[in-house]
């Protein structure tokens, strides 16, 4: 098959470093691959994130403008995780709540990138 899937999602920031270092501190990704000023850090599950050096002033995006809106993080035990970021002072843009049978809840990362965590009852098929 020519095209395999994503490789990985590029964010940009102010500060490449700190903010690989948050989804680190904060969801347990680790650095696994820098050059220069791009960090690449990657989930336990595989995934991977490229933090690139940004240009220009950050506009917050609203949950629901035109383009990519949130990258969701899949936890085991919902609730664990998201006691886990409140203890961290994770800022969060929404309550906890149901979704067909899934638990959401969702929140921003250290420069007010959009995600959330997400714990299925079904996995996609």
């Amino acid at each position: 098959m020519m095209f395999q899937g994503l490789e990985h999602t590029a964010i940009a920031s102010p500060d490449p470093k700190r903010l690989a270092q948050w989804y680190c501190d904060h969801l347990g990704f680790h650095i696994n691959y820098t050059y220069d000023v791009f960090y690449f850090v990657k989930a336990p599950n595989g995934t991977m994130l490229e933090i690139i050096p940004s240009e220009g002033p950050f506009e917050r995006p609203g949950m629901k403008d035109p383009g990519i809106r949130h990258l969701a993080i899949a936890v085991d035990d919902f609730d664990a995780a998201h006691r886990a970021l409140q203890e961290k002072g994770v800022k969060f843009l929404t309550e906890p709540y149901n979704n067909q049978g899934n638990r959401l809840v969702f929140f921003e990362d250290g420069d007010g990138n959009i995600l959330h965590l997400i714990q299925r009852e079904k996995p996609l098929p």
